[in-house]
């Protein structure tokens, strides 16, 4: 998974339920040095009887956000549904770099 291009990632996601795999997997492909660097994470931690909804936001680079229900979801499905801008944004930047 490409993850230069996020700004910030905001998980929130139930530890008992059957998004859990999926979140914490989407969590620990986040490099260390891009954690400490310059990305922010936050992750909430939602009861078994909250009604807020499992999420999976990021926001890039280019002030635009992404965000999709772990929950229904595989973590590759994820992964390849965050790529996609990043494959863009990959290539502007490799355009204008020239």
């Amino acid at each position: 998974m490409i993850t230069k291009f996020f700004t910030k990632v905001v998980v929130k996601f139930n530890p008992f339920g059957k998004e859990a795999k999926t979140a914490r997997l989407f969590l620990s492909s986040i490099p260390p040095t891009q954690r400490v660097g310059g990305t922010s994470i936050q992750n909430v931690i939602l009861s078994g009887n909250s009604t807020e909804k499992p999420v999976v936001k990021v926001f890039f680079k280019d002030k635009s956000e992404m965000e999709i229900d772990p929950s229904t979801v595989t973590f590759k499905e994820i992964g390849n549904f965050f790529d996609r801008h990043s494959r863009k944004l990959h290539l502007k930047e490799s355009i204008e770099s020239q």
